[in-house]
């Protein structure tokens, strides 16, 4: 479903004579927004790779990021720690091949300090915004069902109707499907590889 058709079917399920496409739109903003902090699906992962010339402590997030998934060196996988330990590294001064890093803010803190090479970032980001009624993005191919009746809840409560509960429960029963349906599909199928025991 592309933007304009997911404002007109909410529309026509909130039945008012006084909703504007421009309040329509705030309530399925509103909704994205909801999603986003919940789904956590193939179609939102995306990579970032940074280049690395001349010591750097830190790297600065993507502007669509969510949530991190792993950081990764030329040659390894970085581990992630809590702040606290992060500063009695940082501490040290130590510089080469970076093991370990935080989030601090707008920006990944690492560590050991590298002055070359490069990190790759897999992490969960925020879906395209929609400027135009032809717009659509990965969610609302899978789930425009689940952004309609997100912003179902939100005009639910803006005009105080009776529907809320219903709503809420559509929403949740929605994306408790998008979210078991991408969780079976990474745990199923040909792209499994079952693991040796042991490695020679």
């Amino acid at each position: 479903m592309n933007k304009g058709e997911i404002r007109a079917h909410f529309k026509a399920l909130l039945n008012r004579s006084d909703i504007t496409d421009a309040l329509a739109d705030t309530f399925i903003d509103q909704s994205i927004s909801r999603i986003q902090r919940a789904l956590r699906i193939p179609s939102m992962e995306k990579s970032h790779t940074y280049n690395i010339s001349g010591s750097t402590g830190s790297v600065l997030l993507p502007n669509d990021f969510l949530e991190a998934i792993d950081l990764s060196s030329d040659s390894h996988t970085l581990e992630r720690l809590p702040m606290p330990e992060m500063r009695n590294f940082k501490k040290t001064g130590e510089a080469g091949v970076p093991h370990f890093f935080t989030r601090e803010g707008g920006s990944l803190l690492i560590h050991p300090t590298p002055s070359s090479g490069s990190l790759s970032l897999n992490y969960y980001a925020q879906f395209p915004a929609m400027a135009s009624d032809t717009d659509t993005n990965n969610l609302t191919a899978v789930g425009g069902d689940l952004v309609i009746y997100g912003a179902l809840t939100y005009a639910s409560d803006y005009y105080l109707d009776e529907r809320t509960p219903l709503f809420e429960q559509k929403y949740n029963q929605f994306l408790i499907e998008i979210q078991e349906q991408a969780d079976s599909a990474e745990l199923t199928g040909s792209l499994q590889a079952i693991r040796p025991t042991y490695n020679y």
